[in-house]
């Protein structure tokens, strides 16, 4: 059975890639929430309510440590400022069967990987496809971090704290490709990790809270590759 491009069940299986990879990411989340002192319904409301694995990565210090709202909302509008430029550039290819209240719940599941599913389709993707794109990432993630978290509350700590390094090294796995590919990308990253090392070891300036060093550590290490290394953007051929 040929099954239609833009059908809700096609989305659907275009989406379960995903939803195995967010399983293990969001495990890992999990753990790493009870392990930082919150309940098991906490770390699931937050992954249902926030499906953005930096961010959530973020914030869970933030609210164990008793920052500020102002703290919060700064270090998530910082770290998730990429999904509104993959929304404008998603909205370049929406069909128009997709409305305004679609858009606002599509938006809300644009992860990276959605976004590269979408994308990579030929031609308008319609809202039933899109709905079923981003049904079973949600469900991947949000359940993930509920194994995650019931787990974290059953295994033995030296298993535990084993396991919570999978969060770190999903990252590392983000950064280290690029990375390899550009010399200026490593040396952002390096500056980032050395900035971030002042703010951690130096008397005064260890004790401004964590959100807003990240903040201050990624903005200010993009900001100086950005004017000092800028990556050369390819000539557009004349047509």
């Amino acid at each position: 059975m040929q099954i239609q491009k833009n059908t809700f069940l096609k989305g659907i299986i275009d989406g379960i890639p995903i939803c195995l990879g967010y399983l293990s990411v969001s495990f890992a989340f999990g753990i790493f929430s009870v392990e930082s002192g919150l309940s098991i319904l906490e770390a699931v409301l937050i992954s249902m309510t926030n499906v953005t694995s930096a961010g959530q990565l973020a914030a869970v210090p933030i609210i164990t440590g008793g920052g500020a709202f102002l703290e919060l909302a700064a270090t998530q509008l910082v770290i998730n400022l990429r999904y509104a430029l993959m929304s404008v550039s998603l909205s370049q290819k929406l069909h128009p069967n997709v409305r305004l209240f679609d858009r606002f719940i599509i938006s809300f599941v644009n992860t990276d990987e959605v976004f590269a599913v979408a994308s990579s389709n030929t031609g308008e993707v319609k809202r039933n496809y899109l709905y079923g794109l981003i049904l079973t990432p949600y469900l991947g993630w949000a359940s993930g971090t509920l194994l995650g978290a019931v787990a974290g509350n059953i295994l033995p700590a030296i298993v535990i704290s084993s396991l919570g390094v999978a969060i770190y090294a999903m990252f590392v796995a983000i950064v280290v490709p690029e990375a390899k590919k550009r010399s200026c990308t490593a040396m952002c990253v390096v500056f980032a990790i050395a900035l971030s090392c002042v703010f951690k070891y130096t008397p005064l300036l260890c004790h401004i809270p964590q959100g807003f060093v990240i903040i201050i550590c990624a903005v200010a290490a993009s900001a100086l590759f950005a004017a000092v290394m800028p990556i050369p953007q390819p000539e557009s051929e004349d047509i």
